[in-house]
């Protein structure tokens, strides 16, 4: 499979470097990454929100190696608060965040990890919307759940993701699925080893199935992600069979996969929302996208094989 080779790589100085210099890298990487600053990608939400449908934004970038770095990553979170609020689209527009950037595997990284986010969820909230925390390997999901349910002690709104290849995933979906909660589901896209997580495609979707019903028949609030069409339309049937009305869960999908897509589902009446990242540090981001579908390594290969 290439997938685990790709994320492999995705760790890799000499990949990135090899990469980076590529003649068809850029071409493939505006397809994922919205842009490398705010100014890049406000004309993007503009253009979303005018279409009927809604964003969360990342700030991509995880090669956290100091306090400094993570400080820095909150203040660019700060600053795009501040863009959409002077647009006044604070509410079509979320944010997403890897605690990573704010320094959780630093020395004292939960700490740190909470003082830092802390300021970005107050500032969304005095907007009119709100923070999900994304998850990531493992091994960081513990303190990840520790630190989203201190900050919904004052802001109940923020959210997660959990990751359906996980083992433990289930429990978690149990455990998240109450009242006021808003909860993300994706398959998962880190390496991670088969004594905590599915190998087999098949398997992992499987296990989406049984914990998206989960979160359909508890109280909390949905947020499917997923471009898979299958999903989608078993999404909406667990959705029916569960009582829930179009605006009791929403769709997510990635910026550049599937924008027909998005639009449709929009038009529908469903609440559809456009996971759009934007930064400088886009090696890792692009790398999972590369290995969570075929297609875009193939499209990938025949671009790096051009002159640009």
């Amino acid at each position: 499979m290439l997938g685990p080779v790709i994320l492999a790589a995705s760790r890799s100085d000499r990949m990135r470097r090899f990469i980076s210099a590529a003649p068809g890298t850029k071409q493939v990487v505006d397809r994922f990454i919205a842009g490398e600053g705010v100014d890049d990608v406000v004309p993007i939400v503009v253009d979303a929100c005018g279409r009927g449908l809604e964003v969360t934004l990342d700030v991509v970038g995880e090669d956290i190696t100091t306090p400094e770095q993570a400080a820095a990553a909150r203040d660019a979170y700060l600053e795009l608060i501040a863009r959409l609020k002077d647009l006044g689209l604070g509410t079509k527009a979320e944010m997403s965040v890897k605690l990573s950037m704010f320094g959780q595997a630093l020395e004292g990284g939960h700490e740190l990890a909470l003082a830092n986010v802390r300021p970005v969820v107050e500032a969304a909230a005095a907007i009119g919307t709100t923070v999900t925390l994304d998850a990531e390997d493992h091994t960081t999901l513990d303190s990840m759940f520790a630190i989203h349910e201190e900050l919904r002690k004052d802001f109940p709104q923020t959210g997660c993701v959990i990751q359906a290849y996980l083992f433990r995933t289930e429990d978690d979906a149990r455990r998240l699925a109450a009242a006021g909660s808003r909860v993300r589901i994706v398959k998962g896209a880190y390496k991670e080893p088969a004594s905590v997580a599915y190998q087999d495609k098949g398997e992992i979707d499987k296990a989406y199935v049984r914990i998206l019903k989960v979160l359909m028949e508890g109280d909390g609030y949905p947020m499917i992600g997923s471009h898979d069409p299958r999903l989608i339309s078993i999404s909406q049937e667990l959705a029916r069979r569960a009582g829930r009305k179009l605006d009791e869960y929403e769709f997510q999908m990635l910026y550049g996969i599937r924008s027909d897509e998005h639009v449709r589902l929009a038009a529908e009446g469903h609440r559809m929302r456009v996971y759009t990242a934007y930064g400088t540090d886009w090696y890792g981001y692009f790398m999972r996208r590369l290995a969570e579908k075929p297609a875009n390594l193939l499209f990938f290969a025949r671009s790096v094989l051009t002159k640009g």
